[in-house]
Order: structure tokens, then sequence, then C-alpha cells
């Protein structure tokens, strides 16, 4: 009679021989390994700058508020101080062909 092997004894080899380490033949040469740092550091800063907006945003919207809020103060301040008439320096001539 034949031995029956279950499905969990399957298992455990497959998972022994494909995650166990072997000895790597490979060789990455200076050009790939510079070529895979600077994609690593151009997603490494592209998250960054994108997490960095996203949180940024709040405090943007805050600032123009704030912003306008002071705007709109001055605003109110400078029309209730009686204004002076604007003097040109050159006469108005008509300029009518």
């Amino acid at each position: 009679m034949g031995t029956r092997h279950t499905p969990s004894v399957l298992i455990a080899v497959t998972f022994t021989i494909t995650f166990v380490p072997q000895i790597a033949l490979a060789y990455v040469g200076p050009g790939a390994g510079i070529s895979l740092l600077g994609a690593l550091w151009g997603l490494i800063v592209g998250v960054v700058m994108a997490l960095g907006i996203v949180l940024f945003w709040p405090i943007r919207i805050m600032l123009r508020k704030r912003k306008a809020a002071a705007e709109a103060k001055t605003a109110d301040t400078s029309e209730a101080l009686p204004a002076e008439p604007a003097v040109s320096a050159e006469p108005e001539s008509d300029q009518t062909p």
C-alpha cells in the first residue's frame, strides 16, 4: 500500500522550498544599483511630498482666512478715515480726435 500525503505536508514542503534562502549567484552592477537607488529616492520623496501637501492643506486654508479677515479689518479702518482727493501732477487734457 502507498502512503497518502496530506495537504498540510505538501504546503509545508512547498513553503520550505520556496522561502528557505539559497545561494544567490547574482551581481548588481554600479549602474543598475544607482538607478535603483534613484528610483527609490524618487518614490520616497514623492510620498513625503504628497503627505506634506495633504497635511498642509488645512493650515493653508486657515492662513488665507486669517489674511482675508486682517485685510477686511484694515479696509474697514481705512474707510472710517477721511480720504484725501487724488491730485494729478499733469493737467487733464482732452485727447479727442
